[in-house]
């Protein structure tokens, strides 16, 4: 019994240690599931953090993705790009000796160019005009500035009636038999009166430069033009708009031909609101697109476009047939540009690295996003450089970019590969982005006359997006269609330097039609210098008009 009863102490003491260790195995995957769960919860947390201080930082903080030089930190990718050319840590090392220059203090010549000067002589009563110790008549020695003043005079209305003279023969208007009518001749001023509605040239045009230009809605211009004595509906104003836009049609057609045949474009789309739209509800969004010449170009082109979606085929229909160089954004749309050559934007690489810097870490080199930035903007550094010591010389701007730039450009490249990065993190994001672009970062450096950002195209958009704030939407299809047409013509004459206003006004009393040659549409394009010297010589007239 005694040795049955050990036995089965055993088998019991045995059973208690195999249980003990299922329970250490069971606590052990527990333990081994809790760290997981732990680092899983870190990880999202982390994730969490680093998406509310981005989102904090783009409703708090700066717009600018430009950072300054921390006069106490290093830049860590000196030493790769040392080792492509040692010139250019040296070059480096020289930049954070010099101070940086002072910000030029603009000139009153520069500050009223363009401006008419009236001069205002203050003289003296006739009665002074003598010498009070001798009576002598004084005598006229010279005189002194004393002061400048900016005057303004505001706009005025006036209805103009024609009235036609008529003219008959006294003698051949009396009865005589055999003759059939009476001579009459009636007055004409010759000119164009095409124009939709009851308006001149210049009114639409001042309309169209208060929207278009000045971003300001016809709600607000009703409102306007009621204090000038006019009551008129914004409905008006708005059919004289859409109405008249028939007349900048054959320019806006023969600016787009002209895009098309250049070898460098840009490209960029924003979001829009038609309210009225077949088949679509109000809330649908739709695009209005900005296609530019290069720009380097001597006769910059500025176009937009409207589209009821962001598909790709917007961009093939209106640049179909350009096979150069197109800079844009990162937007897949743009890949069904088979025959034109994309490059990539160094803005856009930038501002992914910049937002995968967490809050108040933008000088913490160990960071990754902090050295990706440090690359890029040594690149943008480079790049302002070449630009202002060889404009206009574009094969004396490849030759410094091979030297200068490609080498930064390939250690960039060779830093990206050995970065990894967090699961769902913005870095990873980063990456992504860079990555998928490999093939295009470095196309600029093909030609000098290639652009090394979008930024061009972002701000020509920017125009159109002020003015979204202030009217919001687009009634209708035909009026987002005016609205690209005349967008585009103000953003190419202000391009070309042209006043815009007057040349809206030359254009609406040409008034060409749709089926005019290429040769007819050419002589009205905003750099013609026949164009510009007569919008100069209206412009002139207008200040002498208004003195």
């Amino acid at each position: 019994m005694a040795k049955s009863a050990q036995e089965l102490q055993l088998r019991e003491a045995k059973d208690t240690i195999k249980d003990l260790r299922k329970m250490v195995e069971l606590l052990q995957k527990t333990n081994e599931d809790m760290r997981k769960e732990n680092a899983e919860l870190r990880q999202m947390m982390q994730s969490m953090k680093e998406q509310i201080d981005y989102l904090t930082k783009r409703l708090f903080g700066t717009s600018s993705e430009r950072m300054e030089n921390n006069p106490n930190q290093v830049g860590l990718f000196n030493e790769a790009e040392a080792e492509q050319d040692p010139a250019l840590l040296k070059e480096e090392e020289q930049e954070k000796t010099e101070e940086k220059p002072r910000k030029k203090r603009i000139t009153n010549s520069e500050r009223y160019k363009g401006l008419k000067t009236e001069k205002v002589y203050l003289d003296v009563d006739e009665k002074d005009k003598v010498c009070q110790l001798c009576g002598t008549p004084l005598e006229k020695i010279g005189e002194q500035f004393v002061r400048r003043e900016i005057d303004y005079r505001p706009a005025r209305l006036k209805v103009i009636e024609y009235y036609s003279i008529t003219y008959g023969c006294p003698s051949c208007n009396q009865a005589k038999e055999g003759q059939s009518e009476a001579v009459i001749v009636k007055g004409r001023d010759g000119n164009k009166h095409g124009l939709r509605g009851m308006v001149t040239p210049g009114t639409v045009a001042w309309v169209m430069y208060q929207k278009y230009m000045n971003a300001l809605p016809l709600f607000r211009q009703e409102r306007d033009w009621q204090q000038y004595g006019l009551n008129i509906t914004r409905s008006t104003l708005s059919n004289w708009v859409i109405g008249n836009t028939v007349f900048l049609e054959p320019i806006y057609s023969r600016l787009r031909q002209l895009l098309i045949q250049r070898k460098f474009a840009m490209a960029d789309e924003t979001p829009v609101q038609v309210l009225h739209e077949k088949d679509r509800r109000a809330q649908t969004q739709s695009y209005m697109w900005v296609f530019l010449s290069g720009e380097g170009d001597e006769k910059p082109i500025r176009l937009y476009k409207y589209s009821p979606t962001r598909a790709g085929d917007t961009a093939v229909e209106f640049l179909d047939g350009f096979e150069g160089y197109i800079m844009c954004d990162g937007y897949s749309g743009y890949n069904k540009l088979k025959k034109a050559k994309r490059t990539a934007c160094w803005a856009h690489i930038r501002r992914y690295l910049i937002d995968a810097i967490p809050k108040g870490k933008q000088y913490d080199y160990a960071l990754p996003a902090v050295q990706g930035v440090a690359y890029v903007n040594k690149l943008f550094s480079l790049e302002d450089k070449i630009q202002e010591k060889h404009k206009g010389n574009y094969d004396a701007i490849k030759e410094a970019r091979d030297k200068q730039e490609r080498p930064v450009v390939m250690a960039f490249l060779e830093w990206i590969n050995e970065q990894t990065a967090v699961k769902g993190s913005r870095f990873e994001k980063a990456l992504t982005y860079i990555q998928n672009r490999k093939d295009t970062i470095s196309r600029y450096l093909d030609d000098g006359r290639c652009s090394f950002s979008n930024n061009a195209s972002e701000r020509t958009v920017k125009d159109f997006v002020i003015g979204r704030k202030n009217w919001l939407f687009s009634d209708s299809v035909k009026g987002a269609d005016a609205s690209s047409v005349i967008y585009s013509i103000v953003a190419t004459a202000k391009a070309n330097e042209v006043n815009v206003y007057q040349y809206l006004k030359y254009l609406l009393e040409v008034q060409l039609p749709k089926d005019a040659s290429n040769e007819e549409v050419d002589k009205h394009l905003p750099w013609s210098p026949e164009v510009k010297k007569v919008i100069q010589e209206r412009t002139n007239k207008a200040d002498d008009d208004t003195a």
